[in-house]
């Protein structure tokens, strides 16, 4: 691995002009690439089509969930006949239009209830409303300023049709010059979909920008002791170019929970490119610029890489167990952009230093008579403070009390451990009480319209969700079957106070046969001629698949999930037809199946990438003492847990994730710290000098890296989602608590391993010493008996 490493630092070394241009040709081509990423929405993003769950679901919406769009109809009478002319019109322009496959609106229901005939006066309107069952009115007329005109989809139309078929409808009402008073407005899926494919592009987009501005304010507080304290910045604008390029080049869409792995990625980005550009700066303040070139590659090169590979297998542990295909999305789009961003700050800043002939800033407070050195003195063999007219710079000072503070660690490192230890082991038994939620209503800006106007639907008709009830049977029209569809809908809706109905094929063959269930198939038949068609492909497919569509009050996903678990136990027990099959889907248990698979996979995600690192460790290094740098991970993980229940936060789709991510994100610092340690030993130092001297010579780039992360992470408390701003809250606590275990606990877990190694060292030597003597011994016994026995 040295060798190529070294290749790198040839090549720039030799030809720095060429690497530059490569780079600008990559990122031309990149810019093209990201021109070709896509926005994904709906149950494709929850659930995994090739699970049991999710094949239901995509199966079922194929066949009976076309989306409807919903038009929002006001004003101070809606029932006058003015405005139901204007509906009718309307609605005729809109049945003509492609995609479109039915209209249902207040026109329809006053015609069926008028003989066919479209009522136009007043009298004859009030009549049609009082003649039209309840049941619709609440539906299409909630009140007479209110009514709604649904607008089915046709089944199976493209997801890239959906835009333009919400344009034209919005086209057709702005062009329909609607009566005085009377304001129209689209709502339903479809229209969501849109709104908030835009508002993630307008999220993502600000996201980005907030993480690059607040990246900008660390950076010139925070990294000031060095020239072009900019150039970091610039190196994660390449990262997350050459990041959105492969996602476009490989088709991943980005979902409403993709788009925060862009703020983490520009947080973790920063970190690699400080730490080069640090290492950068310490190697040309003691040697030419190759030389510093060729050492900051070689040396910082691969400690980094291991750093970055085992922050990589955090990623993958989450993509590997993802709960919903858009949290695989978000492990593998950090696994892309960690390795975009590793690569930009190795190559970028070498051969940017290269270029301009990097001179770093000369230490000022220097006496004429001392040895030149630069701003920090961790290259200079003697600490500049200690020379006669030296005050030391904020950054010198701040080396000096790391690595005061890191020696004391490490001389009393098990109070330390105890104390931290404890801490974790509280919050390792409080998390498991943090609470779960996947509801949809944290996913989306709650100012957003489409979101305001489903509400307001809703307020208004009630609750809209429903728990569908999927059958397979040998024939949908067999009596017996259209008995146990009304029985078992009546059974559960009586039996469960938090649904209000249930609807299907039965309901309706009891509708148009005066309130009775056809008992015989010749009855039966007559009936389902008359029952329209659209009306039979809501609830049936060919004849051997049915729906029953069980309404509901509007409760919470936990109490969902309880009423879901209490239904299939109900439908386990309740006898079948032989032949027939039942499932439960629909959007309600697709979010209920979300909590389940957050609770199965959030500790196996954290356990998994426990495993993959530890055995990256031990491969790469080989020896018992790999694991240190995991050891405060498990602290970190445990601090998790007890500040999420002591804020009240909750876990969502992306918090479920913070295990893994923890690990990932902690691993980064802690091996830094072990590698910078074993680099300062081979030198010939004792343990506390080590820890000290890598603790000063690394302690300020990772405090540095550290905060500028958290100052990217911070972007996500400043987004629309809430979702988002739960998870940014989590993260920015998560890069503190990393920093802790990195700056505090290392030292004292090193000092630990080391002071086992030197007692196991000094057994070993005692006891070959006392083995040595005694074979002395024992050879002198042998010698003296062969020489008496001649």
């Amino acid at each position: 691995m040295k060798s190529l490493f070294a290749l790198i630092a040839n090549t720039i070394n030799k030809r720095p002009f060429v690497v530059a241009g490569l780079i600008v040709a990559v990122l031309l081509f990149a810019m093209y690439g990201a021109t070709m990423t896509t926005m994904k929405t709906g149950s494709d993003t929850y659930l995994d089509k090739t699970k049991p769950v999710g094949s239901l679901l995509n199966h079922y919406t194929d066949i009976f969930g076309s989306d409807s769009i919903i038009i929002i109809v006001e004003g101070d009478d809606v029932t006058t006949p003015g405005v139901v002319k204007y509906l009718d019109n309307l609605e005729e322009d809109l049945r003509n239009e492609r995609y479109i496959d039915s209209v249902t609106g207040l026109p329809d229901i006053l015609r069926q209830a008028n003989g066919g005939v479209l009522p136009l006066s007043v009298a004859e309107i009030d009549e049609a409303v009082e003649n039209t069952p309840a049941e619709y009115t609440r539906v299409i007329l909630p009140s007479k300023t209110m009514t709604l005109i649904s607008v089915p989809l046709q089944t199976g139309m493209p997801e890239s049709a959906e835009d333009g078929v919400v344009g034209t409808v919005n086209s057709l009402i702005k062009m329909s010059f609607p009566p005085a008073g009377i304001t129209l407005e689209a709502s339903g899926s479809p229209a969501f979909n849109i709104e908030m494919k835009e508002d993630m592009n307008k999220n993502m987009g600000t996201l980005i920008s907030l993480a690059m501005i607040l990246m900008v304010v660390a950076m010139l507080f925070l990294f000031g002791h060095v020239r072009y304290r900019m150039l970091p910045v610039f190196v994660v604008f390449c990262g997350i170019i050459l990041t959105f390029g492969f996602m476009g080049i490989a088709g991943i869409g980005i979902s409403s929970i993709v788009v925060a792995a862009f703020p983490v990625l520009i947080g973790i980005g920063i970190d690699y490119a400080i730490q080069f550009h640090s290492r950068f700066d310490e190697e040309i303040r003691k040697s030419t610029t190759k030389e510093a070139v060729y050492t900051t590659i070689t040396s910082s090169g691969p400690a980094i890489l291991l750093a970055m590979i085992a922050t990589g297998l955090g990623f993958v542990a989450l993509s590997a167990l993802a709960p919903a295909p858009m949290v695989g999305d978000f492990g593998i789009i950090c696994i892309i952009g960690i390795v975009c961003c590793y690569l930009s700050a190795m190559v970028i800043v070498p051969t940017f230093g290269t270029i301009v002939k990097y001179k770093p800033k000369t230490e000022v407070n220097l006496s004429d008579d001392a040895e030149p050195c630069q701003l920090e003195w961790k290259g200079c063999d003697k600490d500049p403070k200690t020379r006669e007219g030296s005050k030391g710079s904020l950054m010198e000072k701040y080396d000096k009390f790391l690595g005061g503070v890191a020696v004391k660690i490490a001389k009393n490192p098990v109070p330390v451990i105890i104390i931290l230890l404890m801490l974790a082991v509280v919050g390792i038994q409080l998390d498991g009480k943090v609470i779960i939620d996947t509801d949809e209503d944290s996913m989306v800006p709650q100012n957003m319209p489409a979101k305001i106007t489903m509400d307001k639907i809703g307020r208004v008709i009630g609750s809209t969700n429903t728990i569908t009830l999927y059958i397979k049977a040998d024939s949908v029209k067999d009596p017996d079957t259209i008995k146990w569809l009304y029985d078992f809908g009546e059974y559960a809706s009586s039996k469960h106070d938090d649904l209000t109905g249930a609807r299907s094929i039965a309901t309706y063959l009891m509708m148009y046969n005066d309130g009775v269930l056809p008992s015989d198939k010749k009855t039966l038949d007559d009936v389902w001629d008359k029952i329209p068609k659209s009306t039979k492909e809501s609830y049936l497919y060919g004849n051997t698949e049915a729906v029953i569509q069980f309404s509901m009050k509007d409760i919470s996903i936990p109490a969902t999930q309880e009423l879901i678990s209490d239904m299939q136990q109900d439908l386990d027990w309740y006898v079948m037809h032989p032949g027939m099959t039942a499932d439960y889907t629909g959007q309600m248990v697709m979010f209920t199946d979300l909590i389940n698979g957050i609770k199965d996979t959030k500790n196996p995600m954290t356990y998994l990438g426990f495993i993959l690192i530890l055995a990256f460790l031990l491969l790469s290094y080989r020896k018992f003492s790999a694991v240190s740098p995991l050891i405060p991970i498990i602290m970190i993980v445990g601090w998790n847990g007890l500040i999420m229940y002591s804020l009240d936060l909750k876990y969502s789709l992306l918090t479920a994730t913070l295990g893994a991510m923890t690990i990932g994100i902690a691993s980064e610092y802690t091996i830094l710290i072990m590698e910078r340690y074993m680099e300062e030993k081979e030198k010939g130092m004792d343990m506390y000098t080590a820890v000290q001297t890598a603790i000063q010579k690394i302690g300020t780039a990772v405090t540095i890296s550290g905060l500028t992360t958290v100052f990217g992470f911070s972007a996500l408390l400043l987004s629309t989602s809430p979702v988002i701003q739960n998870f940014g809250t989590v993260t920015v606590i998560t890069v503190g608590f990393s920093l802790i275990g990195a700056i505090v606990v290392m030292p004292a877990v090193i000092s630990l391993l080391e002071s086992a190694n030197i007692d196991k060292s000094e057994k070993s030597r005692k006891s070959l010493k006392k083995s040595e003597k005694s074979s002395g011994f024992y050879a002198m016994i042998s010698r003296f008996i062969k020489s008496v026995t001649g």
